[in-house]
Formats: C-alpha cells, sequence, structure tokens
C-alpha cells in the first residue's frame, strides 16, 4: 500500500489528481496540502494553512510519492515575482521536504515550453523549477508537459475560456485528434500523473527521470488508463 501527498490539492489539475487517487486501491493515504478545508474522505489527511510558508515544515515523514500541481496565475498572484513564489519558490521548498522525508517519487505537473533558457518569464520559470527538481536526485523523477488544461476553472483569462471553448468544440466536432496535440483534458492529465507516479513506486518504470510530452499524456491518462 501505498502513502502519497499532494501539493495544489485545491486546483484544477490537483483535485483531478486528488480525486483520481481516491480511487487507486493501492493508495492507503494521502497527506493533502491545502489552504483551505477539503472534503472528508476516508483515505484523506488534509494538511490546512493559510500560511504556506509553513507546509514544508509539516511534511509527511511516511510519503512514499509526492505531486506537486501547484499554480496561480500573474493576475491572481499579483504580478510575475508573485507567481515565481508559487510556482517555482514553493514548489521548490516542497520538493526538498519531500527528499529530506525519504520520498521516493516526484511527479510535477509543468508546463509546455518549459526551459530554463526562454525568455518569456512563465516557461523560464517552469524549465528553472524541472532543473531544480531534477537535481535533488529522488529515486524517480517524472515531469508532465501538458499543454492547454481543458476543464472548468474557478478563475480564468478570457483568452483562456476562449481557448477551452474551441478544444471542447474541435474534440466534439473531430474527436479527440484535432485537440490532443495541444490541448488535453484535465481528467487524463490527472491519470497520467496518477499512473506515472504508482508505476514508480510499484518497480514498473526503470527511468531515474521520465519527461511526459502532451502525447504521452493521451496515451498514459487514456489509451492506457487502469486504476
Amino acid at each position: 500500500m501505498t502513502t502519497v501527498a499532494i501539493a495544489g490539492s485545491t486546483g484544477l489539475t490537483g483535485s483531478n489528481i486528488l480525486s483520481t487517487l481516491s480511487n487507486v486501491s493501492n493508495v492507503n493515504t494521502i497527506h493533502a496540502f491545502a489552504r483551505r478545508d477539503l472534503p472528508a474522505g476516508a483515505k484523506l489527511t488534509a494538511i490546512v494553512s493559510t500560511d504556506s510558508a509553513t507546509w514544508a515544515a509539516r511534511y509527511p515523514s511516511d510519503a512514499q510519492l509526492f505531486f506537486s500541481a501547484l499554480g496561480t496565475t500573474r493576475a491572481a498572484a499579483g504580478g510575475v515575482e508573485g507567481q515565481r513564489k508559487v510556482d517555482h519558490d514553493l514548489a521548490l521548498e516542497l520538493a526538498k521536504a519531500a527528499k529530506a522525508a525519504g520520498t521516493r517519487a516526484y511527479v510535477l505537473i509543468s508546463s509546455s515550453g518549459a526551459s530554463s533558457t526562454s525568455p518569456l518569464a512563465y516557461p523560464k520559470m517552469k524549465g528553472e523549477l524541472e532543473e531544480a527538481v531534477k537535481a535533488l536526485n529522488f529515486d524517480h523523477t517524472v515531469i508532465l508537459r501538458p499543454g492547454l488544461i481543458v476543464g472548468e476553472r474557478a478563475e480564468a483569462r478570457a483568452f483562456e475560456v476562449v481557448l477551452r471553448k474551441t478544444a471542447i468544440f474541435m474534440g466534439g466536432v473531430g474527436g479527440n485528434r484535432f485537440k490532443d496535440f495541444w490541448a488535453q483534458d484535465v481528467d487524463v492529465i490527472a491519470k497520467a500523473a496518477v499512473r506515472a507516479g504508482m508505476d514508480c513506486i510499484e518497480g514498473k518504470e526503470v527511468e531515474k527521470v521520465k519527461l511526459l510530452s502532451q502525447s504521452d499524456i493521451v496515451q498514459l491518462g487514456r489509451t492506457e488508463w487502469k486504476a
């Protein structure tokens, strides 16, 4: 049986990872970091604090597998630096806490185009985080790079709403092949993350660092998905 931890559990992708984990029979305990109360669950141990600076110190010592789905928008964070504090600094701080606690496998929800050499702030930040967590030398590090994430967000920018509706329309008219190469359903991303992480713990993954592209995510999270 596997004990997992997750950060970003109230966000779009993180909440889907949480619900997916709840239905995986080999998972018995889920430690979930959150700023607000989470719905009760038989496997759930919520780590709730509005002060995320305290989260790393509360990282569970028994977690074998950690999912990082932290993320905010520039607007919600009040600018690029505020976004970096969440998407990079907090994420890295928790990754370091996971490594120190003996967590074996780390799964990161990154972004398509992530690169530490990018001239753009967001993909550069994501790329720098990827490099930093790889350097921590977990037994296994899995990085997912989804494209546009299709799902209903509590807060969404106008252009994102248009893009998501376009992706949904294209999927409805022409089937998934018309959107899978640039936009992925959030439940597919969550399932791919969970399957990839569990494969590491169950000894089915031999690669130390595994990068999942958009096509890999679709294959693992939809085509080959098994709970």
